[in-house]
């Protein structure tokens, strides 16, 4: 399997691609996220692991501005997507999102799911489209259910199709919110593989997970969160060998890898 269709990042480009920094979020009187920080390097694979409430998913949906966030900035090739004018229509036509509960339209086929925002948001002909979309969804395995529907699919079918779907608008950064925790555990292993292929590919990555292999043997750095921060970011294995801080010490302590 090769992702030879979408156009990655640059790994050439020594400049972060996203560079977040000081990062808030509320909810009414709840501080969801309070100051968060990171870089992220051009074909970089970063996974932000944590307890569930520490943030992770507000973190990534912030990124790809489905929350507004209350205050911080985030600057995508330099520029702040938070500034007045930004085109924010084009910036997440490249930066693509895969949800955990996949999010394909029930009344198209796997295709048209495919084809939908080719045509409607980069304006490509319906051929080119096609084209695309074959090669991709042959790549993940699903070529032979293109005519088939959401519903007539396997949890890991399905989120397959959706990583097509999101590596189809040719992006400079994939976000994957939890991909396997709504999947059944015979349907992980196939995800993770496209994921590693497409990381071992390029692509620039950031995964929130509770996958902790993934994230020890195929994500080039961990953030680990808790209490709407990252307390401790390091290379994937030094975390888990040699975690700092004491919260990033006990979650390794409960985790079974």
């Amino acid at each position: 399997m090769t992702f030879t269709n979408y156009t990655g990042s640059s790994s050439s480009d020594t400049h972060p691609i996203l560079e977040v920094r000081d990062l808030t979020k509320s909810y009414g009187d709840k501080e969801v996220l309070k100051g968060v920080n990171f870089d992220v390097a051009p074909s970089e694979v970063i996974t932000f692991i944590g307890e569930s409430g520490a943030g992770k998913s507000t973190m990534l949906r912030c990124l790809n501005l489905l929350e507004e966030p209350q205050g911080g900035d985030i600057r995508f090739q330099g520029k702040s997507i938070l500034a007045p004018g930004f085109d924010r229509k084009a910036y997440r036509a490249r930066v693509g999102m895969v949800f955990q509960s996949f999010y394909l339209f029930d009344n198209m086929t796997v295709l048209d799911n495919c084809l939908l925002a080719q045509t409607k948001v980069l304006k490509r002909s319906d051929k080119e489209a096609r084209e695309k979309a074959m090669v991709l969804l042959d790549e993940v395995g699903m070529a032979d259910y293109a005519k088939s529907f959401p519903d007539q699919l396997s949890g890991g079918q399905a989120q397959r199709v959706a990583i097509a779907r999101a590596l189809s608008m040719d992006p400079d950064i994939l976000l994957f919110d939890e991909p396997t925790s709504a999947l059944d555990p015979k349907n992980v292993g196939e995800v993770l593989r496209v994921m590693q292929k497409i990381a071992e590919e390029g692509m620039t990555m950031l995964v929130v997970t509770h996958e902790m292999a993934f994230a020890r043997e195929v994500a080039k750095r961990v953030c680990f969160m808790a209490q709407g921060k990252i307390l401790e970011s390091a290379p994937s294995h030094d975390f888990f060998e040699r975690p700092k801080t004491p919260e990033a010490q006990e979650f390794i302590r409960t985790i079974h890898l």
